[in-house]
């Protein structure tokens, strides 16, 4: 197949994050997937407190939503989802999986929803029509043949709390905690980091936050194409005169400026407002240098502040009754050098000066931070140098104030909650072994670079997919599709195709699902489920629209009976009960996690949604201390230990178009960095390309060489960038090939794709012409 995709143009774009490019853009997707009237009418129930939790991202839904409380990308999610197009048994009787392989992965999920359960045939290497009694049959009979421990079922982070509930059973049931999940490819650095630091696992801030905070830091988040909602926080604060100070490699559009899509006078003035007051490039990398310079700043001034009689700028008292660990952290800050600090940063001294100044005259901070600070080797450590600043002014537990680490997909925080982690320690497994009368596996299981590496090494025998593109999201793409087909089992439940159901194993099923969107309608009548936003706050949603065929099973039903093929009858599970009415799932998640989800039930449409419980926002801290603790990092360069840095490298930033979301790409166009018709982009600075030898334009190969396999992407055009000296930057996932598997955060083991250290070369078919 040809993409529909025009020729490759690169021109600057002088517009706002939303405004009318936001406008057009949603009006020609609409057109595209066929739904300019129904789709339309549903994105005005979407996230409303009776209406359906977006699919997209997982920023919080207010109490008082606006009259079109979506943004671009997650329209772009509602009508990629609910699409007009139709992918069933007629498209896989006319290709090969083979001939798919070849597709790109726009044009394999705009071939619209999967509406039927489809088996993988060796002989005629198609996928074929399959009952779904013979497949879920099949899938039980194929993993009780195999050790339980060769088994892995990963959950992608958009199934719903009662889904991701049964599904943690099932896995532990069958015989492993081999639930690997999406935090592990870009959070886990705050689950692991915040865990140790202030006792809880997640960000502190709620919404209501926003609206008494005085600053705002802004640390690798690009909120214009990845949370766009949220950007109407912030320009609610920009207009109290709130300054947030931002620190990004690029220059990202909604980090600079917002016209509201839904302010008649904007849209009519182009007014846009002005986000980010202090604007600061830091290198790749280079957060945790440039922190720790914000530390040493305040610390130097609240000593000499002392000492002249003046009132000092840190929290003592805060400090005093609530932190461990202070003293050794100061002593820490105070013998890094400035020259280190500006040199790893790409910062001067003065702007992280500045930095540090208008935090020191703030009362209360927001840390919103994405993966530009946890997707790298020391990411845990950048977490809590964070965490360290902000306990440095008391800015945790306090009204206004607080980390806040913005999530990716729509329920992946809200997984964690419900026991999809391959850490027994963080599973109730002795409550789960009463409830429900087995013994629970105690092994630590699989966490996603675990499952690669155990798929490589041929330990891994089958692969369970609750949604998703794991394939395409993991490091090391080539080797690890290689590796893949070895595997006897894969499964996918999925709402469309994609390139996981292509790298398929020995036996492989296509189980397609229910979308959020549609009506799920059981025994008991119509079903609602629950998912947790990035601000810990419970949601319901109702789905508002058709099934898209009668084929198409909810999530819990292909959990239940996958279940109940697999393992051995126990009464204490009521597998079909809870299918019929998931209000009784509801009432297993409470009798198992009693004070996180007490009256779930009769709460879970309130507006605003329920608040989780967290004892940091409360200032207790339920570490192993008893106290916020500061900690001490190893040093200030967050990759440390890539051979491959010497005078031609740069450091590869991977990054999303605004034309996607995570694996799904909605089209070619990234209208923010002015590209359109291409994803092959490879975004220099220009001095590197000049001192390089290359010109803009140019075809380039990229390499990553880190011990004995070469890595490369070919066919790359420069783009001229305003992007520091010594970085490069590119789309993930076509650049995940240039990820080692070992090139992870060493605590948290989340793949480090913020600084890949890479050569770059005159592309073999250029020189070739």
């Amino acid at each position: 197949m040809t993409d529909k995709m025009a020729e490759p143009k690169i021109e600057a774009y002088d517009g706002p994050a939303g405004g009318w490019g936001s406008a057009q853009s949603l009006t020609e997707i609409l057109l595209r997937e066929g739904i300019p009237v129904s789709g339309a009418a549903l994105l005005m129930k979407q996230n409303k407190p009776d209406g359906f939790m977006c699919v997209s991202c997982a920023w919080a839904k207010p109490a008082k939503p606006l009259t079109f409380e979506y943004c671009e990308n997650g329209a772009k999610a509602t009508a990629w989802e609910q699409t007009a197009k139709r992918c069933g048994p007629d498209f896989f009787a006319r290709h090969t999986v083979t001939e798919l392989r070849d597709w790109t992965d726009y044009a394999l999920e705009e071939q619209g929803r999967l509406t039927h359960p489809m088996r993988y045939d060796a002989g005629s290497d198609r996928y074929v029509p399959v009952s779904w009694d013979e497949a879920t049959a099949a899938i039980g009979r194929e993993l009780r043949a195999l050790d339980p421990k060769s088994a892995v079922f990963y959950a992608s982070g958009r199934a719903s709390l009662e889904t991701s509930y049964m599904y943690g059973l099932l896995a532990r049931m069958y015989g492993n905690n081999n639930l690997p999940d999406s935090s592990n490819m870009c959070h886990e650095p705050t689950s692991v980091g915040l865990k140790a630091s202030i006792g809880v696992p997640v960000g502190t801030v709620v919404l209501e936050d926003f609206d008494t905070t005085d600053l705002i830091l802004f640390f690798g988040q690009n909120v214009g194409s990845n949370a766009p909602r949220m950007l109407h926080q912030l320009q609610e604060a920009r207009k109290r005169r709130v300054p947030i100070v931002t620190f990004n490699p690029l220059r990202e559009r909604g980090l600079e400026r917002f016209t509201n899509p839904q302010s008649v006078v904007e849209m009519a003035t182009r007014h846009a407002t002005e986000i980010s007051t202090q604007y600061h490039q830091v290198k790749a990398g280079g957060d945790l240098a440039a922190i720790t310079g914000m530390c040493k700043a305040l610390i130097a001034a609240d000593r000499e502040a002392l000492g002249v009689g003046r009132p000092g700028i840190l929290d003592r008292s805060f400090i005093d009754e609530h932190t461990h660990g202070f003293d050794a952290f100061a002593a820490y800050c105070e013998s890094q050098d400035w020259a280190a600090l500006e040199g790893r940063s790409g910062l001067t001294r003065t702007a992280i000066e500045a930095a540090a100044t208008v935090y020191a005259r703030a009362r209360a901070v927001i840390g919103v931070y994405g993966m530009g600070l946890t997707q790298h080797r020391k990411g845990t450590e950048s977490v809590q140098m964070l965490v360290n600043l902000l306990l440095l002014r008391g800015n945790i537990g306090r009204k206004g104030a607080g980390p806040c680490p913005v999530r990716g997909h729509s329920n992946v925080q809200g997984q964690r909650t419900v026991g999809i982690t391959e850490k027994p320690e963080l599973a109730p497994l002795d409550v789960l072994k009463e409830q429900y009368g087995f013994e629970p596996p105690r092994e630590k299981g699989l966490n996603t670079v675990e499952a690669c590496e155990g798929i490589v090494s041929g330990d891994v025998k089958a692969f369970i997919s609750l949604g998703g593109n794991f394939v395409r999201a993991i490091p090391e793409t080539v080797r690890m599709e290689e590796a893949w087909r070895t595997m006897r089992l894969t499964v996918q439940i999925s709402t469309k195709l994609n390139r996981s159901h292509l790298i398929n194993g020995e036996v492989a099923y296509i189980l397609p699902c229910l979308g959020r969107i549609e009506i799920d309608t059981q025994a008991s009548g119509p079903q609602a489920v629950s998912m947790e936003s990035s601000t810990s706050c419970f949601h319901g949603s109702r789905g508002k629209t058709n099934p898209v065929s009668d084929q198409v099973r909810s999530e819990p039903w292909i959990v239940a009976e996958i279940a109940k093929a697999t393992l051995e009858p126990n009464p204490n599970v009521p597998w079909d009960s809870w299918v019929g009415d998931y209000s009784r799932i509801r009432g297993a998640m409470e009798a198992t996690y009693p004070s996180v989800f007490h009256n779930l039930e009769g709460r879970m449409f309130e507006p605003g949604g329920i608040h989780k419980p967290l004892a940091a926002r409360d200032r207790r801290w339920e570490t192993e201390t008893g106290k916020a603790n500061f900690t001490v990092p190893e040093g200030i360069e967050a990759d440390p230990d890539m051979p491959l840095r010497g005078a031609d490298a740069l450091d590869l930033i991977t990054l999303r178009s605004n034309d996607q979301f995570n694996t799904t790409v909605y089209g070619y166009d990234d209208r923010f960095r002015g590209v359109k018709g291409t994803r092959t982009i490879l975004f220099m600075n220009a001095d590197d390309i000049a001192r390089l030898g290359f010109a803009d334009a140019e075809i380039v190969d990229v390499t990553t060489v880190s011990d004995d396999r070469v890595r490369s992407v070919k066919g790359l055009r420069i783009v001229a960038y305003n992007i520091p000296p010594g970085n490069c930057a590119g789309y993930y996932p076509e650049l995940n090939p240039l990820i080692p598997l070992w090139h992870h955060d060493e605590q948290s083991k989340t793949p480090a794709a913020k600084a890949i250290p890479v050569t770059i070369a005159r592309s073999a078919s250029t020189l070739q012409g």
